[in-house]
């Protein structure tokens, strides 16, 4: 690839030799010295953002004020919101966001032909990786034959959208596919990908050092920033600008420092430090910030628990979580493979730019605030939200009070089960999953829950006989160092036999329970409990089965399957008895940390990690026999339900439009606090009753081949259909109803979709209202393109999740937040009121207030303030365009 730097006026260009490598790299200390500002104190996270501004640096996108105004950002304590073009290196994605993405790129090679422009500019100009890791589902669970089963049922399934992606990658330049099998895109990135220091010839054909920077259409991208490579989750919108040579606009953001002091005690995880990071930061208020660690405590922070403190950014709200480069940066490296060139390459260079983490590391902070690691105690994490922390000791009666305040339901409420020696009640766990990136990239918590595993199956012991179990690595390495171990045959022999590598039940592809549990749980209005190691558990999210789902360490969840139930003091109780009836406490089976890091030394080796990614791209032979058509456009198969030309640039005019007031907007729908990605557009199954399901079964597709949603997000009809359709979604509009409905032009109660589309036809526009931290979670881009397909024109919040909001402006929607202590609620909003903006036409400025009017249903009026949350120039000029893309089309068309 070759990079197309700046000009260079601040002569801050110099050469760095390591061994017998010589490269070009930006240096922050010559701009230092060259007078544009102290950058001395800046934390290394900012850093890497200075750099970017020293390579591209113009005098046109990016000037020299702009990196003056990293200096006064030191000088005003750390803070100076300067609005930024800023430029990663590369991009990651996932098949979920991925082939959405796909299908923009191919649909933009037609509409750019419409325009008159040559489809072959339609090209990522940065390198695009997309690893296939959401498409797998537990089908089949607890036997040796789970993974092939699953595997093949995964293709059966999605051989359309991997025949789709391999075409792109045959189609589009820089554009690479890690095929199915292979691992969880953020663990293959962290283990493979990442290199901390990025090299590439410029235009003039010389070699230049930088940062290895990137964004990701999935959230946890964030994942990497623990090998000290920034990175954050953005939509799939504004990911495909990216890699078509946008710059992404944002400002200089805060960075909060939070300091880590002590060692972990004994006994305690990973998993147990980052909940508790968590509910920290969650309380302090990160949104939209950045967040870096520092402290003695790095000391004694292995990568794998740093990758485990990154990953969950989006769960504590930090645009991300930094970790600087270290010795244990560098050690890593060396253990996962990379090359020896290249590690030297990483030290040389962060000490002379200042990334270094050394003993005299002190850079100043927006904010502080400080943990003593040796304080974390074991925790999990439930029943709807990452942070919300308990303490271990403290999950019965958490639970119980759970069940009185969260789920009004009566404990002990027992029912029997069809053909089973077992009743279900509320507090049994009927999940329980060794899933996602977040933990099973850390060999040590994997280790630790072989061991407790083996230390069961040698008392006896097995799962409770309704809980559905499985084991979803992140990578095949984990596989190499169980069974080096010999510890996956210990976690076969209680039900953890691998089913795939992939996302499985984080994502929602937990598969079916067992339909006798099913319907005993329905019968009984029970709440079902899943236990996962992952990093969301929203409501609705992991099985439609289950409305607890807690969070917690991979021991945990094998403590957790063998005592199957959260109705249970599960460190002061017996989880169960031995093969001669004795009563096992938690105690018994729990490893101690130095079996658990004898293990890991003994078993994770850098020739594991050479092996398994030896051949990373080639896939097994059921990719290899993927056929693929060999054109420069894709020829859309008009019957297929899975792949479908989107409408967003089907007879684009050659010129933008403006921005226009919101006239007589009806509320398609009013919602709470804390409304997820997830509740606005969910990945997981849905029903023949729902509209996507009704749109299938008049294609003739079986219920058996619904496959999710996430899975046929590269087909708009289906995705429009199930926007705002999680069946745990409360419309306020309508009285303890749950699911996606609303209030018709009729009056009467219909599917949000259905609604949406009699108000289209009658070319009324649509508003939504929204509580606070609107669109949290997953940077699903879906969850903004099925709002604006809807005929949505605006959102009104009490405040957003930065992705989300970046992803309604880039599909045209504009976002408003309430002033003034407004609320739905003090305004008395019921849903029958028509809602107009006024103020957006002519020369609207970034963040203006603006005035709007609420005529309510008995005909009265109220005049409030709207602030208008598109924040920045460039996104005022996509609000014209009608979204990112569509600005990207036209330049790409004139020039």
């Amino acid at each position: 690839m070759t990079i197309t730097v700046g000009q260079d006026s601040a002569k801050t260009r110099k050469t760095l030799t390591v061994g017998k490598q010589s490269v070009d790299y930006y240096s922050i200390p010559a701009a230092q010295a060259a007078g544009l500002g102290d950058f001395s104190r800046l934390p290394a996270s900012l850093k890497v953002v200075l750099e970017n501004m020293l390579r591209f640096e113009d005098g046109k996108t990016v000037t020299v004020d702009d990196i003056k105004a990293f200096a006064k950002w030191a000088t005003n304590g750390g803070n100076n919101p300067r609005e930024i073009a800023y430029r990663p290196a590369r991009v990651l994605m996932q098949d979920f966001t991925g082939v959405p993405a796909v299908v923009d790129l191919a649909a933009m090679r037609d509409g750019i032909i419409g325009l008159g422009g040559d489809p072959e500019k339609i090209n990522p100009l940065n390198p695009v990786d997309l690893v296939i890791d959401h498409s797998v589902m537990i089908d089949e669970f607890g036997n040796p034959r789970a993974f092939q089963f699953n595997v093949e049922r995964e293709y059966e399934r999605n051989i359309e959208r991997y025949t789709f992606l391999k075409w792109g990658q045959n189609a589009f330049n820089n554009f690479r596919v890690v095929p199915p099998g292979t691992g969880i895109c953020h663990q293959v990135n962290l283990e493979y990908l990442s290199q901390t220091v990025w090299t590439d010839k410029d235009q003039n054909g010389h070699e230049v050092a930088y940062p290895d920077t990137l964004v990701g259409t999935d959230s946890h991208t964030t994942m990497v920033n623990g090998l000290a490579v920034l990175g954050w989750g953005v939509g799939g919108i504004e990911a495909e600008a990216a890699m078509l040579g946008q710059p992404i606009s944002m400002l200089i953001p805060e960075v909060v420092g939070f300091e880590l002091t002590g060692e972990m005690a004994e006994g305690m995880t990973g998993t147990d430090l980052v909940l508790k990071i968590v509910a920290m930061l969650r309380e302090k208020g990160v949104v939209g910030k950045f967040v870096e660690f520092y402290g003695a405590g790095l000391d004694h922070l292995p990568l794998a628990d740093r990758a485990t403190i990154a990953n969950m950014a989006p769960e504590y709200g930090a645009t991300c979580g930094f970790f600087p480069v270290d010795d244990e940066t560098l050690r890593y490296l060396r253990v996962s493979g990379r090359d020896e060139d290249r590690i030297a390459l990483v030290e040389a260079y962060a000490r002379e730019n200042g990334f270094w983490r050394g003993a005299d590391y002190a850079p100043i902070y927006t904010d502080t605030l400080s943990l003593d690691i040796s304080t974390v105690v074991p925790a999990i994490s439930g029943p709807k939200r990452p942070q919300d922390y308990i303490a271990l000791d403290q999950a019965k009666t958490a639970f119980e009070q759970q069940m009185k305040d969260v789920f009004k339901r009566p404990m002990h409420k027992e029912v029997p089960v069809s053909g089973e020696d077992y009743t279900m009640e509320s507090g049994k766990v009927v999940i329980a999953s060794i899933t996602s990136c977040t933990n099973t990239s850390n060999p040590y918590v994997m280790i630790g829950a072989g061991l407790v595993a083996r230390k069961a199956a040698e008392l006896g012991m097995n799962r409770k006989p309704w809980v559905k179990t499985s084991l979803a690595p992140g990578s095949q390495v984990v596989s190499e160092y169980l069974e080096a171990a010999g510890l996956q045959k210990d976690l076969d022999a209680i039900g953890f036999n691998l089913v795939g590598y992939g996302c499985t039940t984080c994502i929602g592809n937990s598969g079916p329970i067992q339909k006798e549990i099913s319907a005993a749980i329905a019968e009984g209005d029970l709440v079902a409990t899943s236990v996962l190691s992952g990093n969301r558990n929203f409501e609705g999210r992991i099985s439609p089965d289950v409305r607890a789902n807690y969070l917690a360490s991979p021991p945990l969840v094998v403590a957790y399957a063998l005592a199957g139930t959260m109705d249970i003091d599960i460190v002061n109780d017996p989880i169960g008895q031995d093969k001669d009836g004795n009563d096992v406490y938690l105690k018994d089976i729990w490893p101690s940390s130095k079996e658990v890091s004898e293990l890991v030394e003994k078993t994770v080796t850098r020739e594991a990690f050479q092996s398994k990614y030896a051949d990373v791209f080639a896939g097994d032979e059921k990719w290899q026999a993927v056929q693929t058509p060999d054109s420069l456009t894709y020829d859309w198969p008009p019957t297929s339900t899975y792949i479908q030309n989107p409408p967003y640039f089907q007879n684009m005019p050659k010129e933008p439009g403006t921005i226009s007031d919101v006239e007589g907007a009806k509320v398609l729908a009013i919602l709470g606090d804390m409304v997820t990605t997830d509740h606005i557009s969910p990945a997981g199954s849905f029903t023949p009753e729902t509209p996507a399901g009704q749109y299938l079964i008049d294609r003739q597709v079986a219920q058996r081949d619904f496959n999710s949603y996430g899975s046929r997000r590269g087909n708009h009809e289906v995705m429009m259909r199930g926007t705002f359709a999680n069946i745990r979604i409360k419309n306020e509009m309508l009285d303890g109803v749950e699911g996606g409905y609303t209030l018709g032009p009729d009056g009467k109660q219909m599917p949000i979709f259905d609604a949406a589309m009699a108000y289209k036809e009658a070319g009324i526009p649509l508003v939504v209202i929204a509580g606070q931290q609107y669109g949290a979670g997953s940077s699903r881009d879906w969850a903004a393109k099925g709002t604006a397909l809807l005929g949505v024109k605006a959102v009104i919040a009490e405040s957003y999740e930065r992705i989300h909001r970046s992803n309604l402006v880039g599909m045209g929607v504009i976002p408003f937040e309430f002033t003034g202590g407004d609320n739905r609620k003090s305004l008395g909003l019921k849903g029958d009121e028509t809602v107009s903006i006024h103020g957006l036409e002519g020369d609207l400025k970034p963040l203006s207030d603006v005035p709007a009017t609420i005529t309510y249903g008995d005909g009265s009026t109220k005049d409030i303030t709207l602030k208008c949350r598109i924040d920045t120039e460039i996104e005022i000029e996509y609000i014209e365009h009608g979204g990112v893309l569509h600005y990207v089309l036209r330049d790409l068309a004139k020039s």
